[in-house]
């Protein structure tokens, strides 16, 4: 099975751009209800996915202690507070046991193409569905594998 069946397109994904401000940042993952979302270069290259936690983190570091108005975190931009990479990106020629496995640690997974441009993401609903949609059509588990 491609995984290109299941990616969420980029045109269709809320994402950040790098140099975006603290506040822009979590304005717009406010706005979409996201615990996290893919942050990319302004090329289009994918850097990283920010979290709730990184923005709650950068609040109580004690280096923004200083800061104490949203107005004072504009000169603080979402590449500043990404902690590491938590959600690693796969190519969409990933085998659909690798998605799986990304799966249980992360509730979607970027996609890049084989210059690591975003191109968007799948997430762990649409692999639970397709695991579950198999179960249940009768095709025994052992074969599983040989059909993906």
């Amino acid at each position: 099975m491609n995984i290109a069946y299941f990616l969420l397109p980029k045109a269709r994904v809320a994402y950040l751009y790098d140099d975006c401000t603290f506040r822009q940042g979590l304005e717009k993952m406010r706005h979409h209800g996201y615990t996290a979302i893919p942050v990319i270069s302004r090329s289009g290259q994918y850097i990283g996915t920010v979290s709730e936690g990184d923005f709650l983190w950068r609040l109580l570091s004690e280096e923004t202690e200083q800061h104490h108005t949203m107005k004072d975190l504009e000169q603080l931009q979402v590449r500043d507070i990404l902690r590491g990479n938590q959600y690693l990106p796969v190519r969409i020629t990933v085998t659909m046991d690798e998605l799986l496995d990304s799966a249980m640690n992360q509730n979607f997974i970027p996609v890049v193409d084989d210059s690591g441009s975003f191109i968007g993401i799948v997430t762990r609903k649409d692999i639970i569905r397709y695991f579950a949609e198999q179960k249940h059509s009768g095709i025994p588990q052992k074969n599983l594998k040989k059909i993906v």
